[in-house]
């Protein structure tokens, strides 16, 4: 599921093989958009959150938003797909390589300053992992853009708020901080809030690197995550079964330990602390 340290790693693995390349070919839903590419050199690659960026340097950049279903591939140019061409997204070739991206949320030409380009870099937060992260600053857009009544899940999903977060790391975070599932956003301090975003931007730098995601650090082999995709597994800290269910605005699968997550279990661990 591609989150924002997808996204970077995405980032990092097409810059040094883009960089200076022509676009020989171009396809997208927007032909007359494309071809304005066709012929220019590649002058950066970049995330931002959810988003990656293709820049070229006649001001215009591809911009795409992989969804919950969407990848970038890598071919030779003239090679079979792995994917059928129905799903296909973008093909952005240059002399050598074609690359491709499949079943994309959103793919488009922006120019650089355009009013849509505003538009879509206003409605993202800071990014967690390329930028400095100020808790106290990210506790504040929280409450400016979500209402008290609204579940904690939804925040740290609003990438409004800071972009970067997704369906994983929600339920990662708000296991590790102790948080039930059914938590409003008015029953967090700042501190709290603050709390939840800083772990956020800890774990999505610390998988920047190859391999599975990891959140839980611990050299047992027992698993990589908490409680993300283990329902009715055993939790990793107490034994109890994990639960599932889909929860808040978007009805996006939540996890969460009904013991370690419990309320009450949550305030006495404050207390003691």
């Amino acid at each position: 599921m591609p989150e924002g340290d997808t996204i970077h790693k995405i980032a990092n693995f097409l810059a040094p093989r883009l960089a200076d390349q022509t676009v020989v070919d171009l396809r997208l839903a927007d032909k007359n958009a494309a071809r304005k590419c066709i012929g220019q050199r590649v002058a950066d690659v970049a995330a931002r959150g959810k988003h990656l960026f293709i820049e070229f340097d006649n001001g215009l950049a591809l911009r795409s938003h992989l969804g919950m279903h969407g990848s970038w591939h890598r071919y030779p140019v003239g090679s079979d797909w792995q994917r059928p061409a129905v799903q296909l997204s973008v093909a952005l070739a240059t002399a050598d390589w074609e690359y491709v991206c499949f079943n994309a949320k959103e793919v488009e030409i922006v120019r650089s300053p355009s009013v849509r380009e505003r538009i879509v870099h206003g409605r993202l937060g800071p990014d967690l992992i390329a930028d400095d992260v100020d808790p106290a600053y990210l506790a504040r857009r929280a409450r400016e853009f979500v209402e008290p009544d609204e579940l904690l899940a939804d925040a740290l999903l609003d990438q409004r708020i800071a972009c970067g977060i997704g369906n994983v790391y929600k339920s990662e975070i708000m296991f590790i901080e102790g948080h039930a599932p059914a938590t409003r956003l008015g029953e967090l301090d700042d501190r709290q809030l603050g709390r939840c975003f800083a772990l956020a931007a800890k774990l999505l730098r610390r998988n920047l690197g190859g391999g599975r995601r990891v959140t839980r650090f611990e050299s047992d082999q027992a698993g990589s995550l908490w409680v993300y995709g283990r329902t009715d597994l055993p939790c990793l800290r107490c034994d109890t079964p994990i639960a599932s269910r889909r929860l808040g605005r978007h009805h996006r699968g939540t996890y969460w330990c009904p013991a370690c997550q419990d309320p009450a279990a949550t305030d006495q661990r404050a207390d003691s602390g």
